[in-house]
């Protein structure tokens, strides 16, 4: 089977339309607001929203991969089982967002009872095309490429779901640690790295038997990842400790640490592979970490940048606040804030697409 029609073979069996290819153009951004239930949509080349996709109650976690025309949403929201095969209505969420890395099922219902949503999303169209069930509230997702399978953490399952998307159901439910965090995919799509924010360790799991493979100790709090652009190494951003471990891959262990301080949060590559970004979320900085020669430089940003992601091809970070309801759009080589993004809510897990 090869890879465009297995594309179209999966999108058939989710029971949707295959979306129109997107007209050209420069990068789109796709960033969740959770307490406003909603996904900006964001012209990259001109740093301005152009749309929404509404309806997505406590989206918080964003995936989606080249080629496939859908996004994979997950909601920090409860719900009652079978209310996923009706489209959720709006509404708002009082928590703290970020409180939620270590929310818990309420004590009206057992772990098991605990159902959330992934909603699959048309960026054609901009609408949800489907809702499946999840085992417990999502805080991050990830696709594995082609578009089959989607992951998503469970901080209060101390796990992931996968879910597979031709089948419109959760499958499994991979047990990795104590409040799992973020999950990013290895490019050839045999690998999913999941950090374990409550026990300091990552997980990788082997996506053919869907079973943990290996764990690496890391930092404390092990939150946001990202691989490098030849997928031999694992840059995570530990919360607690205020470091970046650098995990080589095929050895499994950690080969590098920088110690930046403070807590810290997103974290993405520069579009050369060779600097590391990170948000200092309680110092409120940018921190650059050049790879070649060690160096770490940051600048001030101010206040509480949040979550980040390099817009390839442009030269440019996005960075939200967990404070205000905006978003940097930053220099990658100066780290200068080029301009400032008002936006409804708090930014989450960004998506970029490129047209």
């Amino acid at each position: 089977m090869n890879k465009i029609f297995a594309i179209g073979f999966f999108i058939t069996m989710l029971g949707i339309a295959q979306s129109p290819v997107l007209a050209a153009g420069g990068p789109t951004v796709y960033l969740p607001l959770g307490s406003a239930d909603e996904i900006l949509i964001l012209d990259a080349t001109q740093d301005k929203p152009i749309g929404r996709i509404t309806g997505l109650p406590a989206v918080h976690g964003l995936a989606g991969t080249t080629g496939w025309g859908f996004l994979v949403a997950g909601s920090f929201e409860e719900q009652t089982a079978g209310s996923a095969a009706i489209p959720a209505k709006p509404k708002g969420v009082s928590e703290d967002e970020h409180a939620a890395h270590h929310a818990k099922p309420s004590k009206s219902a057992s772990a098991n009872d605990t159902l959330s949503i992934l909603s699959i999303v048309s960026i054609a169209d901009r609408t949800v095309t489907r809702r499946i069930e999840v085992p417990g509230t999502v805080h991050h997702t990830a696709v594995v490429p082609g578009g089959r399978f989607a992951i998503a953490t469970h901080p209060a399952r101390d796990g992931v779901s996968i879910v597979d998307l031709s089948l419109g159901k959760a499958i499994a439910m991979v047990r990795t640690g104590p409040t799992p965090n973020y999950a990013v995919v290895s490019p050839d799509g045999k690998q999913v790295f999941v950090s374990n924010s409550g026990n300091d360790t990552i997980s990788e799991i082997d996506t053919k038997h869907w079973t943990v493979r290996r764990s690496t100790k890391t930092g404390k709090s092990p939150e946001h990842m990202v691989l490098s652009s030849d997928g031999k190494a694992l840059y995570v951003a530990n919360a607690g400790d205020g470091s970046v471990s650098v995990i080589s891959l095929p050895e499994g262990i950690v080969a590098e640490t920088f110690k930046v301080g403070g807590e810290l949060h997103g974290i993405d590559l520069a579009d050369n592979g060779k600097t590391i970004f990170v948000s200092g979320r309680d110092t409120d900085k940018l921190i650059a970490i050049n790879l070649s020669t060690k160096k770490i430089e940051s600048k001030p940003l101010a206040p509480s940048p949040y979550h980040l992601n390099t817009i390839k091809g442009t030269g440019k970070i996005y960075i939200s606040s967990a404070d205000e309801n905006k978003l940097w759009v930053v220099d990658q080589k100066s780290l200068a804030v080029i301009r400032e993004i008002s936006v409804p809510a708090t930014g989450h897990q960004m998506v970029t697409v490129s047209n």
